[in-house]
Parts: structure tokens; C-alpha cells; sequence
């Protein structure tokens, strides 16, 4: 069986040299990068052929991609690079790299078409200026042959290694047993479902509730679908470093403790907390890990795969033997790796890491995205961005003739923006300040690709960023997001105000993704309805859908609806002594650790100090605005088995969901409101948008949501199938049809008697 490279993975694999060497050099964006793509190919003519789907094959090596564009009539094959600025600032490592592409793709096309010679060229076509820089080689057949083979040589040794740990880690996979005893009860159902959804290619919701392994079921199934539907890769997807954790403990439990268990797991952890210099610039002439970078790469690279289990305190050893940066080691790893572990945003978010490499290496990839409820919140954030008026004005003062007269230009478009707002027709932005945006951008560009390393520092560079996130999504502006424009403080003497493009349907911009993957599975305690989340997430109408059984029974878990205190928002003050009684009385019926959920840190402290009035010799410890992992920790320690006290958290905090108290550690919960959103300018627009689309505005603004919240908030109580206790459902409204049928199915709710005055 053939080992199969893209030829761009076989050039970076053969050809990078050097340096590591990211000074600021800005790209085009996608969009610009295919136009620049597509502008080159139209001054060609008819007759020029574009994207050339080649193949070839040396020895056990088979090679494919796809060239940018042939032109028959100069016999001349062309590797187009779209850039900005001066190219002779480019990295002489970089141009190597594209000479090793254009040569390979040279070969297979001299092969595929029995031609004796060819002309290789490299066309620089800048997207500031629409000029192009061309360098062109005449090669022979035979020329081009031998580079290419000695190319394929150079990585056969690597590829020889990677086919038998494919075919290694496929024979493993394939009699994987499960990694206990036996399945817990509704486990064996979520790993059929989601081995049956990569089978078909589909993508699965499943609704699964808390303390049956999800983590451990869904990581086995995907892994034992990995050779019979031609995994490349495993993604694991959360939203919290925890479900990092329980991913690579699971991978941990696969392997059985085997060091030479053939399944590569590497840990994907953010830039900022893998850099070991955090204060150079990423260049070899500032960071002495990014010099000679590729060149100690190799040596890296083996030690950490042949670790194999690769997470991020195991890749920055390793980085530090062989003195090079933790986090692109951990990028070159991913591309071996069998299992990747990281954030939602590494495959969802639009410029994300493992998306593009799937693309571009033509994966075939499985996808899990655990706690899948978190999901939409989160996409709609990855896909606005703000702009200020008021920071650009201070970029403004110290920035050259150019970017101030273009930054003057985006300030006279606040005027327009301004004006729409008041008249309430701000619905699109004007050309005018889009075109602007774009000049701008451009102008910076110019700027920071003739200016030295030491003057792209600052608030120019962050004002650059905000401008470029804002602008393409200004592109993309559609029914999906709306615009909110606000008044700032004054600076500089002078009015200023903030635009925001705020997702609202992550839908269009998550298809693709979706699209990109075998299959997807989503999974999380709450996910109902179905539908809310496929409309939301932009899901293929064949996703399939599970509700699991729960392991719980009635008998575990006393529920009790208590209809006599409305949470309201215009009854909340009054509802804080009778809540208090309530916990009160609880407490002395049966002392214990428990937790008490509210909408808001407002309602939250309202109720804390009317029951620390009432009852001075209960402890009680409460959440507080911005607290910091190390406060979030000190708060769940005090959760002690046998303890007793009480715990105030905001419904959707850091404690409604994702921790995991079990036994006596927590004996009860109560929440107080339906945890509906807030009721402000920006949700009554989603409503509306809501409703315009999908016909379900209100349940898909607030009741949805907010049932969501409650429903994880009451999962801390019970966590294992020994764990007994009580939640109290507090408001009327828990009570409604709409609202019971949101609720798990095997709660028993019954009416609690009211506290006493």
C-alpha cells in the first residue's frame, strides 16, 4: 500500500531550512488570495489552465495536488503566491519553499503530459498594487524528474515510518477493547451512535446526561471507526481546559497504560500559554528558540512522536531539550498526531488551525465537540469583532502621513454610521466606510512590510488587527449579524463612538466546517430541542439525533417545584427572604454542602446577605465577579466530603456546569428563575431576527437558553450512580409544559410545601 503526501506537505517536509520566522509580514486574506489567484489566471487568456489536478508516485511514495495554472501556449507552469510589500524582505527560506512546490508540481505535470521541458516560474503578485514579480527557470523533464525524486527520497524514509505506524495503529484500533469492565448504562448506546454516524458520514447530536462517560464512549468509537472508514484523524473539541483533561485521560485509559500502544495524542494549548518568551517577536534575529528552528525541528519531532502521548507538559520538555518553540512544535506534531486535543476554536473559528490543515492536506477527519451546548454562545463570539473610534483617534496621532490620512478618512465615515443610528436605518454599513476600512488596512500593510521589527510594536499593531477581524466580517455582513453602534467617552476633546458586527446565527460561517469532516458529533446533558441547535449550528438536515438513557433513577434525586415565590425581575427583592427561609430550613432538615443558582451576581448577592443575616452560623462562601482560576479553585475547596455549608454561583458560570462534586461533597442544589436572558436591546433583536428565520423567537432567545442553564446547574448534584439528593425548582414557572418537557426525562417533580415566615 502506497503512502500518500500532498505535495505541499512533502515540500515543507523536504525544503524548510532555517529560521522560524514570523516578523510581521502581513498575508491576504483568503478571499484576497483567491482574487489575486483569479486575476493572474484572467490576463492569461482563454487558453490558460488552472488548478491541474496531478499525480505521481515514487517507489512507495504516491504524491498529489493541485497547480495553480499551466499556460500551453509558453509551455510555462506557474506557482502563484499572493503577497504585500517589498519582496526583497522576504525570507530566503520562504522562497526556497516555493521553488521546491512550483519544481515538484513541474515534474508531475512533465509526466502526466509527456512534455521533455518546461518552464518553472514563481509569480509574486501583490495585492496592494495588482503587480506581479515573476521569476522564471527553463527546466528539463529529466531535471525536474530528479528533484522530485530526490524530494521523495529525502521524505521516504519518514513516509516508510508513517505507514507503519498508520498500519500499526489501524491493527490496535481495530481491536480496541473498551477500556472497562462493562458499559454504564446509556454509554454503549452513545459509542454505537456516534461509530454509526462515522460509518454513514453523517453528523450526531447526542443528549447525554452527566456521570455515564461521555468522554470515554465517544473517544473509543471514533478511534474503533478510524480503519474501517479511513480516519486520518481524531478531533477533540471542548470548551474548557477540563474537557481537555478528561479527553487525554481517556486517550490514557485506550492505551491501557502501554507505552508502546501505537495512537499519537497531542494536546493543542493557546499561544500565549505555550511561548516560552513571551517578550521577543517571533524571529530568529529576536528569539533564540525560533533560530535554526527548522533546522532542530527533525530531531524534535521524532522525540516527541515517539513519545506518543504528547501533552502540553510533555511537548514543552521536549521543545526545551532540543531548544525549539512548544507551540510550533505542537503545530508540526498535529500533522502526524492521530488524536488532537484542543479548543472548539482550532476547527470552528475562521481562521482555525485544524480546518485549514484538513482543507489543504485533504483529511479525512472525525470530529468530537464536547459540551456541544457551548457551541453556539461561543461561535457567535468568534464571529463579531468591534471597532472604536476613540483608540483609532489615539493610533492616529503617532502614526505616518499615509495610515493618518486613511485613519482620517474611517473617522469622517463615523459621521454616516452615526446619523443611520439615530434615524435607526444603521442596518448595512455604507460603502464609503468599508472602502475606508480596506485602505486602511492597506496603508498598515504597506507600512509594517518596509518598517523594522522594532517599529510594528503598539497600538498601531492592535489597531491594524481590530481594523482586519472588523473589516472581513464586514464582507461576510448578512442576515446572520446585525450592527450596534454605541456612544463612547469623549476623547481628545471630541464625541466618540464603537461599531460592533454581532453574530447573531453562527449557521453560514459553522456549514463548512461541518462540511469539511466525515462526521461530527456533538454531545452535551443538554442539548433539546434538536432542532434549536441544527438551525443555530447550521447542521446538514440528515444529522441524526439520541436522547441516552440516564443511569439515574427517580429514587436518586428528590425534585421539588416550588411555585409559591416568584423570581420575577420585579419581585426579586421581595423573593430574597422567603429563598433564604427555604435554604434555611433545608439546611437544618439535612446539613450539607449545598449550592445556590441565580441569574445574576446582582439577584446572587441580594439573596447571600438576606440569608447571611438570617443565619450568621451557616457558612457560606459566594462567587464574585472576574475571579481568577486560582479563586474559582479555592471556591470548589471548600466542597469538602462531610462538610456543610452553602455556596451562591450564578446560573452559566464557571460552577453551573463542568465541575464535578460527587458523593457528600454535594447534597442539593437550588435555583432560583428559569435562568432566561436578559431581557435588553440586543436579545429583543435576536428575537426578532429569530422569529423572522426560524419562527421560534422567544424560545429560541430566552426559553431554550435558560433551560439549559438549569439543567446543567441541577446535573452537579448527581454524578455517579451512589449519589443521592434534592434540588429545588424555584419559580411557577417550572411548572408550564413547555418548560416540564425541557426538563430530563426521569426527574420526579413534585410541589414543595412553602417555607415558614
Amino acid at each position: 500500500m502506497p503512502y500518500t503526501v500532498a505535495v505541499r506537505t512533502l515540500c515543507e517536509f523536504t525544503a524548510k531550512r532555517g529560521d522560524l520566522d514570523l516578523r510581521f509580514t502581513p498575508s491576504p486574506s483568503a478571499q484576497e488570495g483567491m482574487a489575486g489567484h483569479q486575476l493572474v489566471a484572467a490576463r492569461r487568456g482563454p487558453h490558460y489552465e488552472t488548478e491541474i489536478s496531478l499525480r505521481g508516485a515514487f517507489e512507495q511514495l504516491a504524491v498529489r495536488g493541485r497547480a495553480d495554472g499551466y499556460d500551453p501556449l509558453l509551455n510555462r507552469l506557474e506557482e502563484v503566491k499572493t503577497h504585500r510589500g517589498d519582496l526583497a524582505r522576504q525570507p530566503a527560506n520562504h522562497r526556497h519553499l516555493h521553488w521546491a512546490q512550483a519544481r515538484v508540481y513541474g515534474w508531475l505535470l512533465c509526466d502526466a503530459r509527456n512534455l521533455a521541458q518546461l518552464d518553472v516560474a514563481l509569480v509574486y503578485f501583490d495585492i496592494a498594487t495588482q503587480q506581479e514579480t515573476v521569476f522564471v527557470e527553463s527546466c528539463s523533464a529529466e531535471s525536474l524528474r530528479q528533484f522530485f525524486e530526490a524530494s521523495c527520497r529525502e521524505f521516504q524514509a519518514w513516509a516508510g515510518q508513517e505507514l507503519a505506524h498508520r498500519n500499526s495503529r489501524d491493527e490496535a484500533l481495530a481491536t480496541l477493547a473498551f477500556p472497562h469492565p462493562a458499559f454504564r448504562t446509556g454509554q454503549r448506546e452513545l459509542a454505537a451512535s456516534v461509530y454509526k454516524g462515522a460509518a454513514s458520514g453523517r453528523c450526531l447530536l447526542a443528549q447525554a446526561p452527566t456521570g455515564i462517560g461521555k468522554t470515554a464512549a465517544t473517544v473509543f468509537a471514533m478511534l474503533k471507526a478510524a480503519k474501517p472508514q479511513a480516519l486520518d484523524k481524531v478531533f477533540y473539541l471542548t470548551a474548557k481546559s477540563t474537557g481537555r483533561r478528561m479527553a487525554l485521560d481517556a486517550a490514557g485509559l485506550m492505551a491501557g497504560g502501554r507505552p508502546a500502544f501505537p495512537l499519537r495524542v497531542v494536546e493543542l494549548t493557546a499561544r500565549d500559554k505555550a511561548c516560552e518568551h513571551p517578550d521577543k517577536a517571533c524571529h530568529g534575529d529576536a528569539c533564540p528558540l525560533a533560530r535554526g528552528f527548522y533546522d532542530r525541528l527533525p530531531a524534535a519531532r521524532s522525540e516527541a512522536l515517539a513519545s506518543r502521548f504528547m501533552d502540553a507538559p510533555a511537548l514543552r520538555a521536549v521543545a526545551r531539550q532540543h531548544q525549539v518553540c512548544p507551540y510550533y512544535l505542537g503545530q508540526e506534531v498535529t500533522r502526524w498526531a492521530d488524536l488532537v486535543v484542543g479548543d472548539y476554536n482550532y476547527y470552528f473559528d475562521g481562521s482555525a488551525m485544524l480546518h485549514a490543515m484538513t482543507a489543504s492536506h485533504e483529511w479525512r477527519v472525525g470530529v468530537l465537540a464536547d459540551e456541544a451546548h457551548n457551541l453556539v454562545e461561543r461561535a457567535r463570539a468568534m464571529y463579531s469583532a468591534s471597532l472604536g473610534q476613540a483608540a483609532l483617534r489615539g493610533v492616529r496621532s503617532a502614526a505616518p502621513a499615509p495610515i493618518r490620512a486613511a485613519l482620517d478618512r474611517i473617522n469622517r465615515g463615523w459621521t454616516g454610521l452615526r446619523k443611520a443610528h439615530a434615524e435607526a436605518t444603521l442596518d448595512a454599513l455604507p460603502s464609503a466606510f468599508t472602502t475606508a476600512l480596506k485602505q486602511a488596512c492597506s496603508a498598515m500593510e504597506s507600512h509594517f512590510a518596509e518598517a523594522t521589527a522594532g517599529a510594528i510594536d503598539g497600538p498601531m499593531q492592535q489597531a491594524y488587527f481590530e481594523i482586519l477581524a472588523f473589516q472581513r466580517l464586514a464582507e461576510s455582513f448578512g442576515p446572520h449579524s446585525v450592527l450596534e453602534f454605541a456612544d463612547e467617552a469623549s476623547a481628545f476633546g471630541k464625541p466618540a463612538a464603537s461599531v460592533r458586527i454581532q453574530n447573531l446565527i453562527p449557521a453560514p460561517f459553522l456549514k463548512p466546517r461541518f462540511a469539511a469532516a466525515r462526521t461530527v458529533t456533538l454531545f452535551s446533558a443538554t442539548l433539546s430541542p434538536p432542532r434549536f441547535y441544527m438551525d443555530m449550528l447550521g447542521l446538514p438536515e440528515n444529522t441524526a439525533w439520541i436522547d441516552v438513557e440516564s443511569p439515574f433513577s427517580a429514587e436518586q434525586l428528590t425534585v421539588q417545584l416550588v411555585r409559591s415565590i416568584s423570581t420575577r425581575f420585579p419581585d426579586r427583592q421581595r423573593s430574597a427572604a422567603p429563598i433564604a427561609r427555604l435554604i434555611a430550613r433545608q439546611f437544618r432538615a439535612q446539613q450539607g454542602n449545598y449550592l445556590a443558582f441565580f441569574s445574576s451576581f446582582d439577584y446572587l448577592d441580594l439573596v447571600a446577605a438576606e440569608f447571611q443575616r438570617q443565619h450568621p452560623g451557616v457558612p457560606t462562601w459566594t462567587q464574585a465577579r472576574g475571579m481568577d482560576e486560582g479563586r474559582r479553585q479555592q471556591f470548589l475547596e471548600r466542597f469538602v466530603p462531610g462538610g456543610a455549608g452553602v455556596g451562591f454561583a450564578v446560573l452559566g458560570g464557571s460552577f453551573g456546569e463542568g465541575i464535578d462534586l460527587r458523593g457528600d461533597r454535594l447534597v442539593g442544589a437550588f435555583v432560583a428563575t428559569l435562568g432566561l436572558p436578559q431581557v435588553n436591546p440586543r436579545n429583543e433583536q435576536l428575537k426578532a431576527r429569530l422569529e423572522g428565520v426560524f419562527g421560534a423567537g422567544y424560545d429560541y432567545t430566552y426559553l431554550y437558553p435558560g433551560i439549559q442553564k438549569v439543567v446543567q446547574a441541577a446535573g452537579r448534584v448527581i454524578r455517579t450512580q451512589e449519589d443521592k439528593g434534592i434540588v429545588y425548582l424555584i419559580d411557577d414557572r417550572f411548572g408550564r409544559a413547555a418548560v416540564r418537557e425541557l426538563l430530563p426525562a426521569w426527574w420526579r417533580i413534585t410541589a414543595a410545601e412553602p417555607a415558614p415566615a
